[in-house]
Order: structure tokens, then C-alpha cells, then sequence
């Protein structure tokens, strides 16, 4: 937990632990970097806004050191901000004031995910989407023969559309199958995330249908 609020970090550290977690906290980015090598923590909850190293750099540099799932709060509305987030590796995002029981909720939903995706890479399979490749053993994607590097949420996101090219997924099918929760006041995640593989896949690979969800099609 990256958190230079005390009072929040004392009252999330309290309820993962009554959760069952062992929870060490970090009040600013340094710290938290330290903590990060020595730890080598399942999950990561970091605050975007910190003293010194913001969020979004000790994000950066905790992917680079060892991938780790994280959820960062932010205080931020801006769509730009929640974007330049998950670009660096963030997985999920709460805006602050948050509930206590949905931060838990999403934290057991990300150590989910990291269990199903080892489940996936067994299988060792390549799955095609008109130009789109996606080897699952690797979780590597490529596009007309080039790599593009997908997140881990954009990676799993990816993999759900391609199970079944063309079908409309729900928003809130999406968060339940991918993020563990179903949540409509959560469906921004999915939007955050579909725009992020746009600009990566191209504007066409993703489509929105009726403006209730999503499909992946073959450009």
C-alpha cells in the first residue's frame, strides 16, 4: 500500500488484514520503491498523487523491476489522467472517496486474474483475429506481423473479445469475467481500457455496438 495519507493507509491496511493479507505501507514513492524490491508484493495499491516520485513513475519503475498487478487511486476525474495511468502498467483504478468493501473486492479480483492468466499461458495456444495474433503462453500480441505491448488488463481484455470474434460483450460481462465485479458505476474501466487498445490495435479492431458494449472484428 503506497498511500502518503495516514489515515486512509491505516484504515485499508487494517481492513486487508482482517482480510487476511500481510500488508506492509509505503508513504512516498522512494519508500515505496524500496519496499517493492524487498517485499516482492502479490499486489500493489498506489496512490497516483505522492510526495516526491508520483504514482505514475513508481508504477513505471515497479513494472520495469518485476510485473505486478496494481490499483491505483487517484483523486483525478480527468479521463487523460486515469489513461496515462493504465499506460504505465496500472491494472484498475478507484477515485478517491472509495468504498472500502469494492477497493477489497478488486483486490482479490486482481490476484484472480493472475491466477487465470498462468492457467492460460499452460494451454500454449495462438489465437487469430484477422491481423491480430495473440500468443497466450508468451502474452505477446502482434499486429500484421508487428509486436504491440499490451498492459496486463489490455492483454486479458484482448483475449475475452478474441474467445468469440464478433459477439457483443457487455460492459458489465467484461468487468465481471476480467476485473471479478460487475459493478455498473465501474463500467468506465472498461471504456478506459477499450481506448487504450484502439490506439494500439487500430480504431476499427474494437468496435462499440449500440453503446452497451463491445466486439473485437476483423479489420
Amino acid at each position: 500500500m503506497v498511500e502518503d495519507d495516514e489515515t486512509i493507509a491505516r484504515a485499508v491496511r487494517h481492513r486487508l488484514a482482517a482480510e487476511g493479507f500481510d500488508v506492509r505501507v509505503a508513504g512516498d514513492g522512494e519508500g515505496a520503491l524500496a519496499a517493492y524490491a524487498k517485499a516482492e508484493p502479490d499486489v500493489v495499491i498506489l496512490d497516483r498523487l505522492l510526495p516526491g516520485l508520483d504514482g505514475l513513475e513508481v508504477c513505471r519503475r515497479m513494472q520495469a523491476a518485476r510485473p505486478v498487478p496494481v490499483l491505483m487511486l487517484t483523486a483525478l476525474g480527468e479521463e487523460t489522467d486515469l489513461l496515462v495511468g493504465l499506460g504505465v502498467g496500472a491494472d484498475d483504478y478507484m477515485t478517491k472517496p472509495f468504498s472500502m468493501r469494492e477497493l477489497v473486492a478488486r483486490v482479490h479480483a486482481l490476484l484472480r486474474r493472475v491466477e487465470r492468466a498462468s492457467q492460460l499461458a499452460v494451454d500454449d495456444s495462438v489465437m487469430r483475429v484477422g491481423d491480430v495474433e495473440i500468443d497466450t503462453a508468451e502474452r505477446r500480441v502482434y499486429v500484421a506481423g508487428a509486436e504491440v505491448r499490451l498492459t496486463r488488463t489490455e492483454f486479458d481484455l484482448l483475449c475475452r473479445l478474441a474467445e468469440r470474434p464478433g459477439q457483443v460483450f457487455e460492459r458489465e460481462r467484461l468487468l465481471a469475467d476480467i476485473w471479478g465485479f460487475s459493478e455498473a458505476a465501474a463500467t468506465r474501466t472498461v471504456d478506459s481500457h477499450v481506448r487504450a487498445l484502439r490506439r494500439k490495435l487500430g480504431p476499427g479492431a474494437v468496435r462499440t455496438v449500440h453503446g452497451v458494449g463491445y466486439a473485437l472484428v476483423r479489420p
